[in-house]
């Protein structure tokens, strides 16, 4: 398959037809995980809790499978760009050897520490065993799991993003429809209660799996993973770790700044931490299409780097930036607009909406300006430089904003960890140029 229609298209046409598909799984997946905790949560109040126990860790393992795919995608583009077929095959193969090896010690893992892990956050002896049931399944997965991501970044990195979406989706939808099935019974299927629950998200995943490899075998796809290429290399291994690494602390770091709010806030009231959760859910639905953007935009970045095209690297990332700050910009004028009756969706006393309604605009101030971040660091992963990514996402995760929502706590109350978020925007935006323009600097 010949991927130089990522040097030669032109660029707006090209950005949309890699980003949309991106766009729709990732709001698919979204869509999916409403859906699954919905199911979970008429088992009883112990399964949600359960869940929402086990989650932590379930995310950390799509974590390292993600952001080590990030750093399969961004090497094999830049070696196609620079017409080294061996190398990327190379790093095709390493990278989904790689892969299943992570999927396995994580699984192993996993699976040992729970009973610990659950230990530590509650006491309630059912709780820690529906815990582990739905644990145990769900991470007898993890292989497949990080396969899948491999699969899915090796077919981003060819431009294949139609296969990405048709698979993420089938597995998505495979998973809601086995969802009640496998949870409350049907037909000679018995109802297996959490287990099911776990067990429908394992084929949904499973099959995901088993799309990448048809299509894999059926049609060439501009790569080839084969035996004779996974002796690991030096060389090779430190380039796919040196960008999948920073990812996978990217794709943490989200989750340690919630914590730290959470506590800064929890200090004030709690309903200033339900209004963090309520922001939290309602942002996804800008951050998830500009990220499917950036998604599309990584491996034709590299695949132009590579090619040495440096004038259409920038012109890609222009246009990524102004694409992802009109999302910004209309999410703006919608928590402007509206904050109360947003707020009013997750939230039913005055009290929450009140404070979410003055939240949301505060928070909202730094919405257009983050785009700078969030494509600098896309971008900067797509031409496999990794560390300077991590250090925009720290600046915007935990550098800047942890001390800034602190010092301002102490000085505006509850309200200054609403002006941190765009104080930090700003910060990080400035530091984000800096870096951008150091990382792509050719001379």
């Amino acid at each position: 398959m010949d991927q130089t229609f990522m040097k030669d298209r032109p660029v707006l046409p090209l950005i949309v037809s890699m980003a949309l598909p991106m766009v729709v799984s990732m709001l698919v997946n979204s869509l999916y995980n409403i859906v699954d905790s919905y199911f979970v949560s008429q088992i009883s109040d112990d399964a949600m809790t359960a869940l929402s126990l086990v989650y932590p860790v379930q995310n950390f393992v799509n974590a390292v499978g993600i952001g080590f795919g990030v750093g399969i995608n961004a090497v094999i583009s830049i070696h196609l760009g620079a017409k080294e077929q061996l190398n990327a095959d190379k790093a095709a193969s390493q990278g989904m050897l790689l892969s299943a090896i992570h999927g396995i010690v994580l699984s192993a893992v996993c699976i040992a520490i729970m009973p610990s892990f659950l230990g530590l956050y509650t006491t309630d002896e059912a709780l820690i065993d529906l815990g582990i049931r739905y644990s145990t399944i769900v991470f007898l997965f993890g292989v497949m799991v990080s396969l899948g991501v491999g699969f899915e970044k090796v077919f981003q990195a060819v431009g294949l993003m139609r296969v990405t979406m048709i698979s993420l989706m089938a597995g998505c939808i495979a998973n809601i429809i086995l969802d009640p099935i496998m949870i409350f019974g049907w037909g000679p299927v018995p109802a297996m209660g959490i287990e099911g629950a776990a067990l429908a998200t394992g084929i949904g995943q499973t099959l995901s799996f088993v799309i990448y490899c048809v299509v894999y075998f059926v049609r060439p796809i501009g790569v080839r993973v084969t035996p004779k290429l996974f002796k690991p290399e030096g060389r090779m291994l430190a380039r796919l770790y040196s960008v999948g690494i920073p990812a996978v602390l990217n794709l943490a770091l989200p989750s340690l700044l919630t914590s730290a709010l959470n506590a800064i806030l929890a200090a004030y009231s709690e309903v200033y931490v339900l209004v963090l959760g309520i922001y939290y859910k309602l942002q996804t639905f800008l951050y998830l299409p500009a990220n499917g953007i950036v998604q599309g935009m990584r491996p034709l970045v590299g695949y132009n780097y590579g090619a040495r095209e440096y004038a259409r690297v920038a012109q890609i990332y222009r246009t990524v930036l102004i694409m992802t700050a009109a999302i910004m910009a209309a999410g703006t004028v919608l928590f402007l607009a509206v904050p109360g009756w947003l707020t009013g969706l997750f939230a039913e006393s005055s009290e929450a909406v009140a404070a979410g309604e003055r939240a949301l605009r505060i928070i909202s101030a730094g919405f257009i300006v983050s785009s700078v971040s969030v494509t600098s660091s896309g971008a900067l992963e797509g031409l496999g430089k990794g560390v300077p990514s991590l250090v925009i996402s720290l600046c915007r995760y935990v550098v800047v904003i942890i001390p800034v929502a602190y010092l301002l706590s102490l000085a505006f109350g509850a309200e200054g960890v609403w002006h941190a978020f765009w104080i930090t925007e700003l910060i990080s935006a400035f530091v984000s140029v800096i870096v951008y323009r150091r990382a792509v600097r050719h001379t």
